[in-house]
């Protein structure tokens, strides 16, 4: 995504981190131009790194890097968002779990705020593809 959306993103990141002096919390959003992407917006978020066992910490911070970016979004006008599936991969936090506080946590946020943002769920790997198709069926 840095790289298709050119350096301009990448200079963006490196200003909000420069002048927040630290690196951003897991679980909270910024927003940036998308520049050459075909996006407004670029929603950047921290997910939690799984090490060890699952426990219910990295799952609040995964649950918090939904929301605030949700809540990101629709505070910037946005009407829908495309999702990756955070924390997975290199971050180890397991497939199943994070599909399942991803979509919960949507679904939570969009009949409590009354919210109509249109919410895709971005997938790479084909099991991924079946995890939240058996999950959006329920």
């Amino acid at each position: 995504m840095h790289s298709a959306s050119g350096l301009a993103l990448r200079y963006r990141c490196f200003k909000i981190m420069s002048e927040q002096g630290n690196e951003e919390p897991t679980g909270q959003a910024k927003i940036t131009p998308g520049y050459n992407l075909p996006s407004k917006y670029v929603l950047h978020t921290v997910g939690p790194i799984v090490s060890g066992r699952l426990n219910e910490r990295h799952c609040e911070l995964l649950k918090s890097c939904y929301l605030s970016c949700l809540k990101l979004a629709e505070e910037n006008g946005v009407k829908s968002i495309a999702f990756c599936c955070i924390s997975t991969g290199v971050f180890g936090f397991p497939q199943r779990e994070a599909a399942e506080i991803a979509i919960a946590t949507v679904k939570e946020y969009k009949k409590t705020t009354n919210s109509d943002i249109k919410v895709i769920f971005n997938v790479l790997k084909d099991e991924d593809l079946m995890i939240y198709r058996s999950l959006l069926q329920k």
